[in-house]
């Protein structure tokens, strides 16, 4: 009897040991739905249980937020009444996958809300069934509200359907210089197969403009984020002339040494500026030639000079030989110098006159501006003389040279000239001309024409270079409108200067960098 109590009782502190075990188990089963639950309120995503026809069965907290229901008014609700028309056909259609052989779907739609509005919903849902059966019992869903990442990948798409059909020629290049992309019309222009590209950057670009690329270009943009400027790529009928904006790519994602390079066609603007450059040319031409009618007489008086010398020399020794067949030749030696020198003399000015009105393109290059100025001083002295007008030049010393061409540069030195000749002639009191020139910055020198005339009023000051204003009764109105033009051709600019007494024209010129003056590029300073 003894041992049956003592197996009793160790049969009872079993069954206690385990009802303590089972009570420690529920209760921790208890806590981990507890924590499932508060997992599920908490969450952002929407959690849901449906039965197989759609019907909510269970919604989470975040119903409120997404979708502005309370989750006990979705109890009841089939979730297909609330599916946007388009995407609850597909949902349809694929159904019996979902419910009777995978049981895991994802799928993205638009999901009404209490509102009306439609809400982007991504859900990911799996059907739960009874083991032994295999009945369906419900689906699980958990949705999140993917409206931000369907509407960035929707402007993704435009902009790269814009990039592939604009006539723009849009690279994607790596640090390596391989190109990764291209659009149509790139592909078009360079050659490039659709798919497998195997290009570097040099298949893109001429080769000088892909040294520019790669010794200012590159730097540029690592430095600063981004370049633009004109370069050349090349075509099936030659080099076409770009303009080109190199980027960095920035962002999540974005490799840091990938670049985007975009070139638009601009070879009909530079058409248009060639027949535009070539259109000011004939102007310009045609005032030269107006000028060289209005200096004609100067022109007489340059030749005249000269050919009355030879006839001089040349008389002179034919008298000697006449008097004196027999004498050496030698004798005459003094005679022949001076009329070789006299028609070198002659032919120089020949020379500068048939430059000067000659046609030719504004090539601005490295001159020395006293040269040019004597030379516009020697075409319209004559007329100063007559006149009774001093002309006079005051010019720095050391003076660097400028950016110009001559033939453009003496053509508006010799409009202001006459100009101020005009206004001296009309204005008693009026003694001289003066030219001055100084150097008014690193790069810049200043020259200007000063007379003592009567000025130029307000008014007129706002109309001098409009083209065929005119203050002469004979006056075409173009030379100041020539040479304002002419002088941003070079780079430069012609004003008219603030002073007092008379009027005064400033010009500006690029000049030659000092010695000691080397600005360095952006992307070379610290």
């Amino acid at each position: 009897m003894a041992r049956e109590t003592e197996a009793l009782r160790a049969r009872l502190a079993e069954l206690e040991r385990r009802n303590g075990e089972l009570e420690a188990r529920v209760a921790e089963l208890d806590e981990q739905k507890r924590h499932y639950r508060w997992l599920a309120e908490s969450t952002t995503d929407l959690i849901s249980r449906h039965a197989r026809d759609g019907t909510f069965l269970y919604a989470s907290q975040a119903a409120r937020d997404l979708l502005g229901y309370e989750p006990e008014e979705l109890i009841g609700v089939s979730a297909y009444d609330l599916f946007h028309p388009s995407d609850l056909a597909d949902l349809l259609n694929k159904s019996p996958r979902v419910y009777y052989h995978d049981g895991f779907y994802q799928q993205t739609y638009r999901f009404r809300a209490k509102d009306g509005h439609y809400v982007w919903f991504e859900t990911t849902s799996r059907t739960r069934r009874d083991p032994v059966s295999g009945e369906l019992l419900d689906v699980l869903c958990v949705s999140r509200d993917v409206g931000r990442r369907i509407r960035a990948e929707a402007n993704r798409e435009r902009l790269a359907r814009v990039v592939e059909s604009t006539t723009d020629y849009v690279l994607f290049c790596d640090g390596d210089e391989r190109l990764f992309y291209s659009n149509e019309a790139a592909r078009r222009l360079l050659g490039l197969p659709r798919e497998r590209l195997d290009a570097r950057l040099e298949r893109a670009y001429t080769p000088a403009s892909l040294s520019i690329l790669r010794e200012v270009v590159l730097p540029a943009v690592a430095r600063y984020g981004s370049w633009s400027g004109e370069l050349e790529m090349p075509g099936p009928r030659g080099p076409v002339p770009v303009l080109s904006v190199v980027l960095a790519h920035h962002g999540p994602g974005a490799e840091p040494d990938h670049l985007s390079l975009l070139n638009r066609d601009i070879g009909l603007r530079k058409a248009a500026e060639d027949q535009a450059r070539h259109h000011q040319e004939q102007i310009a031409h045609a005032n030269r030639l107006a000028t060289t009618g209005e200096l004609a007489s100067n022109i007489a008086h340059e030749l005249n000079q000269p050919l009355g010398a030879i006839a001089n020399y040349a008389s002179g020794a034919m008298l000697q030989l006449r008097a004196d067949p027999d004498r050496p030749a030698g004798d005459l030696a003094l005679p022949l110098e001076r009329i070789d020198e006299q028609v070198q003399r002659l032919g120089e000015r020949l020379r500068h006159i048939r430059t000067f009105v000659r046609k030719g393109q504004t090539r601005p290059r490295p001159v020395v501006l006293l040269d040019v100025v004597d030379a516009a001083c020697r075409l319209c002295e004559w007329q100063y003389q007559q006149g009774g007008i001093a002309l006079e030049h005051e010019l720095e010393a050391a003076l660097p040279r400028v950016q110009a061409d001559p033939i453009a540069l003496e053509q508006v030195l010799v409009n202001l000239l006459l100009n101020a000749l005009e206004a001296s002639r009309a204005h008693p009191g009026a003694a001289r001309v003066t030219i001055r020139a100084r150097q008014s910055g690193p790069r810049e020198v200043t020259f200007s024409v000063s007379d003592q005339g009567p000025g130029i009023g307000d008014d007129e000051a706002q109309a001098i270079f409009v083209p065929f204003h005119s203050s002469r009764p004979q006056g075409l109105g173009m030379g100041l409108a020539i040479s304002r033009s002419l002088m941003e051709a070079m780079g430069g600019n012609l004003a008219l200067a603030d002073g007092s007494g008379g009027a005064t024209f400033a010009g500006t010129l690029l000049a030659e960098p000092s010695p000691t003056y080397r600005r360095q590029p952006p992307w070379s300073q610290p």
